[in-house]
């Protein structure tokens, strides 16, 4: 069986995913460009697809047909699937439900943070970050956007990048294992405690 690129996605989504695999378009918007013509209007698509458990992609595509933009904007956002890692508010009981930690994602002027947030609370944030958290598997979450969130296509792009920063940050529990070494002191404390003898200085013939 031959496959496309972002075809995978949709063969092993079934299998590898708890819950079916979904996606939605958050915003169709006409974008235009002034030739001598006149304007020529494309149609500009944002998609976002998730698993409910752990993966989320977003994809932007502008076509001249509103189908064809949702299409390519399909596409690019299963090709575009990350992973995301999910963290505890507190005590470590039953499974991961938000963010490991405060994570902020930026674009244009749109500056989005997520704080975890207790068990219970649920997703307190604007309809687009909130889409995109519930396909990403999170339970509770704050969220805190700065800038134009007006701007639907930022909004979104920021958020996803806050969501892909939660596995950019480097936790404590991540660290390999330090192996401590012995100083140089310690390692050679037996020839630094012999006492220094002065060699006396060898007379080269030429």
């Amino acid at each position: 069986m031959v496959f496309f690129h972002y075809q995978f996605f949709s063969f092993y989504g079934a299998v590898v995913s708890t819950q079916s695999t979904g996606d939605e378009v958050l915003k169709i918007m006409p974008v235009q460009k002034q030739t001598r013509a006149g304007q020529r209007t494309r149609f500009k698509a944002f998609v976002a697809i998730g698993d409910y458990d752990g993966h989320i992609g977003l994809g932007v595509k502008c076509s001249k047909e509103v189908a064809t933009a949702i299409r390519g904007a399909i596409i690019l956002a299963k090709l575009s699937v990350i992973p995301v890692r999910r963290g505890y508010w507190g005590n470590k009981i039953g499974m991961p439900h938000t963010v490991p930690c405060k994570v902020t994602g930026k674009c244009g002027s749109v500056l989005v943070r997520l704080v975890p947030a207790p068990r219970g609370t649920g997703l307190v944030s604007a309809p687009v970050p909130k889409k995109l958290l519930n396909m990403a598997g999170f339970e509770d979450c704050y969220t805190c956007a700065t800038g134009q969130t007006a701007t639907l296509g930022n909004f979104a792009k920021a958020t996803f990048a806050a969501i892909a920063a939660t596995y950019a940050y480097l936790t404590p529990d991540m660290w390999s294992p330090t192996v401590f070494t012995n100083s140089p002191y310690q390692e050679y404390t037996d020839y630094l405690a012999k006492p220094f003898v002065k060699q006396p200085k060898k007379e080269v013939k030429y």
